[in-house]
């Protein structure tokens, strides 16, 4: 895939005087914004605000995963030895479960500082030309949402990923021509909630594919412990396998969760969050002791009052309560499905005899 130079993006300007260091030393500066995309390096300061420290910083004190953690503590080891960037790498999994916590990781572990984007916002060529040439040896850019790229921008992307360079056009008509230019060798890790919707060639240029699985309640109990440390707030073991339990198997609704624990214990002056004192407030928020909340329970309810517990298509459970597709299939179907309350068959969702008895209608 060509690139016109006329739109306003100089590579080969950019490309000059490139010195070619061998592993860059991490920069200690919060993250920032650089035209339109999140630049993240590979250190955070301390004062940085209490959202993004929640994260873990190291494959040690990333919970859970122990299969992906593994595998990817032998691949960043072998690099690390050959003196190489890591082989691009592509996470695919509901939202929520540390795709991009575990990029941020791998770019420290490699010493080297991450670039981090959405697929949307890469739509023109120059955008994502922009970035490769920025790149420095060892580089990571992360890439949220990559099903979603153009055609173009994923075809500029082919001859990066795989020979480390950028075709380029020079001029135009008859005394045109193409120029490739070298870029500096780094790691591309994409994530997606749709694996199936990644093309084939472009699926087939990642070197490592994992998925990320729901965690057990254990795994997300022992976050909760460790996110309430640092957000200062104590809590028992029992309350912290409380909110695990209501956490839909997804680290990031178990530290939200949290805070709305955290706000409840503070305004009633509690200073330990107890099993009690979580229920108390989880049952405010609506949050069953299954993790569903008033949609979840809607859709299910309406399975099972409007269409005899199913089946029915997923376009008309959506109009039937009002909600995008999307919105059900991304967000509320992965976990009822994965809890055993819906089934998907060729004719439509159908409830199951469990969702039946937890609604009470058994």
């Amino acid at each position: 895939m060509a690139l016109i130079s006329s739109s306003g993006f100089d590579p080969l300007e950019n490309m000059k005087n490139k010195n070619k260091p061998s592993l860059p030393k991490p920069a200690r500066i919060p993250k920032e914004k650089e035209e339109g995309e999140i630049v993240v390096r590979s250190e955070v300061q301390p004062e940085d605000n209490a959202e993004y420290s929640l994260r873990p910083e190291s494959l040690a004190t990333y919970i859970g995963q122990n299969q992906l953690k593994e595998s990817l503590g032998i691949a960043i080891k072998a690099a690390k030895q050959r003196k190489e960037p890591v082989d691009h790498i592509l996470f695919y999994g509901p939202p929520g479960l540390g795709k991009t916590t575990i990029s941020m990781i791998i770019a420290r572990e490699m010493e080297a500082s991450i670039k981090i984007t959405s697929a949307p916002a890469l739509e023109r060529p120059r955008d994502i030309a922009g970035i490769l040439s920025s790149l420095k040896p060892f580089d990571v850019l992360f890439i949220d949402e990559i099903h979603r790229l153009n055609k173009i921008t994923e075809e500029i992307l082919y001859p990066a990923m795989e020979d480390f360079s950028l075709d380029i056009t020079i001029g135009k008509g008859p005394t045109s021509r193409i120029k490739r230019l070298p870029l500096n060798k780094f790691t591309l890790i994409g994530a997606t909630t749709k694996a199936g919707s990644l093309t084939s060639p472009l699926r087939d240029r990642f070197g490592l594919i994992n998925r990320l699985n729901f965690y057990e309640v254990e795994e997300l109990k022992e976050i909760i412990v460790r996110s309430a440390e640092i957000l200062k707030l104590k809590v028992s073991q029992e309350g912290a396998i409380i909110i695990g339990e209501r956490s839909r198997g997804t680290p990031r609704v178990a530290n939200r969760l949290l805070k709305r624990v955290r706000d409840f214990a503070q305004v009633n002056e509690e200073k330990l969050v107890t099993a009690e004192i979580a229920i108390k407030a989880l049952d405010l928020l609506n949050i069953d002791h299954k993790g569903l909340d008033p949609t979840d329970r809607q859709i299910i309810n309406t399975i099972i009052d409007n269409y005899n517990g199913g089946p029915v298509g997923i376009e008309t459970l959506a109009a039937a309560i009002n909600e995008d597709i999307s919105t059900i299939e991304d967000v509320y179907e992965p976990y009822l499905l994965q809890t055993g309350f819906l089934n998907r068959t060729p004719r439509g969702r159908v409830v199951t005899h469990l969702a039946y008895k937890h609604v009470g209608r058994w």
